[in-house]
């Protein structure tokens, strides 16, 4: 890849012959780092990494993204977070993040980077809400809004949908109110666990959602129901977006060392690439927590070779390898004969996150901020679990597992 070489601000004027305001503004009133992160993003270099990255419109909101978007629960510089600029070099103009990601620090980073560069109409940003009932829906929008030191957001997700029921006439009644106020543009929801072909169905058959997050990962490429609810989805103009694309796993490392070895692309390069050679799909969405990352998944998203037969086939066997180690979060099939409620998938999503995202605070405290009850699972009988999970995971193992690391 192209190695970008970093500018005075006086080549800077004299190569672009100016900058946007905004730009100038900033950086103007920045130094250090932050100034030379600018005069990257303004750079004409810069800008045609930028406009090499392909863009697709996403569903009935018209409007195009780029295929790669920047995740937002990793920890933040809420001053100033160099991953921000650095997206933006890159092309990927849409940051995703929520209302409880990393305490808020996560949508101040991003309101801070808007003050400071007067970008907010060159940037789409996803947020959601944690809560689903209307009344609650607002208020986290509106301390979005503050957070973000912006009048509004392109679109406002629930955040982790699992009950059908919250999309009633209530929540249709506010949404008109709130896009009449002019807070939100769009609507849709975020999925990581319960029945995702069932919600995405009834995405397909709700006219008032724009768009879909949804886990999604190589081990489901082959999932006939899952692929007929991406059908009618595509079909209905509900925009798709993929996220947990990785599908990590605990100790597959050797894994991922034989499938790197096959062909061009990094096994985290190689799934992404799988996503987007599906069109159905307009963009997937990677929490990219350094900027060696971005460049790297910017680089596998503007190359247009697609996956050669080699990295496909390995990429086969290695789900096949891994497929017993990995949790799809179906909660619907696993947790109808346990003695008491255990939230397997949300369980088993932490334990990743200390496991294979490296994140070992945090999913701590995610696991601790459970309920009590949610957390005893001394005693629970977890062998109907197992037996009902499509992967043939040791629920067991894992859960008690989880429970003695996050605990």
């Amino acid at each position: 890849m192209t190695r970008t070489k970093l500018i005075s601000r006086r080549q800077l004027l004299r190569k672009t012959g100016a900058v946007s305001g905004g730009l100038v503004l900033a950086e103007a009133a920045l130094g250090g780092f932050a100034k030379s992160a600018l005069a990257l993003a303004a750079d004409a270099e810069a800008k045609a990494l930028a406009a090499a990255m392909p863009r697709r419109v996403l569903g009935k909101t018209g409007r195009k993204i780029p295929i790669l978007l920047q995740g937002g629960s990793m920890a933040w510089n809420t001053k100033w977070d160099p991953k921000l600029p650095e997206s933006i070099k890159h092309g990927i103009d849409y940051f995703d993040c929520a209302w409880n990601y990393s305490g808020g620090t996560n949508e101040q980073a991003i309101g801070s980077f808007l003050q400071r560069t007067q970008m907010r109409e060159k940037i789409w940003i996803t947020s959601k809400a944690h809560e689903h009932d209307p009344a609650s829906f607002e208020r986290q929008l509106n301390e979005s809004l503050s957070r973000l030191s912006t009048s509004y957001v392109d679109s406002y997700f629930l955040h982790g949908l699992e009950d059908a029921r919250s999309l009633d006439k209530a929540l249709l009644s506010k949404l008109e109110q709130l896009k009449k106020e002019k807070k939100l543009k769009h609507f849709g929801f975020s999925c990581h666990g319960g029945n995702v072909a069932a919600l995405l169905t009834l995405a397909a058959q709700t006219p008032w959602v724009d768009a879909v997050m949804f886990r999604y990962n190589f081990r489901q490429y082959g999932n006939a129901e899952l692929n007929r609810a991406i059908d009618a989805c595509a079909k209905a103009g509900v925009g798709l977006i993929a996220m947990k694309t990785q599908g990590s796993a605990v100790s597959f490392e050797s894994e991922v060392q034989k499938f790197e070895q096959t062909g061009k692309w990094t096994k985290h390069q190689a799934v992404m690439k799988a996503v987007w050679a599906d069109e159905r799909l307009t963009a997937a969405v990677s929490e990219m927590d350094s900027l060696e990352k971005i460049r790297q998944n910017a680089e596998a998203a503007r190359d247009p070779g697609k996956l050669g037969a080699l990295d496909t086939e390995a990429l086969r066997r290695y789900a096949a390898a891994t497929r017993s180690l990995a949790c799809d979060g179906c909660d619907h099939l696993c947790t109808r004969g346990l003695s008491r409620p255990v939230p397997v998938a949300t369980t088993l999503r932490y334990l990743m996150y200390h496991d294979s995202y490296g994140k070992q605070a945090d999913a701590r405290a995610l696991y601790q901020a459970l309920p009590e009850a949610a957390r005893q699972v001394e005693g629970v009988d977890f062998s109907s679990a197992s037996r009902a999970c499509p992967n043939g995971l040791d629920v067991a193992q894992l859960v008690e597992r989880a429970a003695r690391v996050l605990g």
